[in-house]
């Protein structure tokens, strides 16, 4: 496997040209499933296993199990803000940085999962009250320096987690 599909193992995410209810739904139900996929994928990993890089140079699987409920906490804080602020300036977050706390690298995953279901159990209760209009709501992603819709980050995110799971799959499967 070369390193682009051990990086991409789903391939990069792509806004689709058609955003309708249908995918809203279809996203939206990937974000609801994503805790328990990470869970069963995680349950029996022994410390040796969460302690591989899923590729060379990269995380180990215990740094990106802890890197989804960080990443997911700053997007549903996010949604948030656009949702109740005119198009806000968000903050982005270090996220190789946070990878390398002490509680990154060597914390129990069980408090990471137990996060991500809590978490996800919230944020898809919010994200079922939004209309479809709402996801053309904006924001300005500093770091990108442009605007972005919610419909794009529900997209991004529902990819962000099947990316991250492809990830822990690939590596204990190899």
């Amino acid at each position: 496997m070369d390193l682009e599909q051990l990086k991409y193992p789903t391939g990069q995410f792509i806004m689709p040209d058609l955003f309708d209810q249908q995918q809203v739904e279809t996203w939206i139900s990937e974000i609801e499933a994503l805790p328990g996929e990470i869970k069963e994928a995680t349950e029996n990993l022994s410390d040796a296993e969460l302690d591989q890089p899923y590729r060379p140079g990269g995380w180990t699987l215990r740094q990106v199990i802890h890197h989804i409920p960080d990443s997911h906490m700053n997007a549903y804080i996010r949604f948030k803000q656009a949702i109740t602020e005119d198009i806000p300036v968000i903050r982005p977050y270090h996220e190789e940085r946070w990878a390398e706390t002490d509680e990154a690298k060597n914390g129990n995953i069980e408090m990471s999962v137990a996060l991500l279901s809590a978490l996800h159990q919230r944020w898809v209760t919010f994200l079922k009250t939004l209309k479809l209009e709402d996801y053309q709501r904006r924001y300005i992603h500093p770091a990108q320096g442009k605007e972005l819709t919610l419909a794009n980050m529900l997209g991004m995110y529902a990819w962000h987690g099947k990316h991250h799971l492809a990830h822990i799959t690939t590596t204990i499967n190899n």
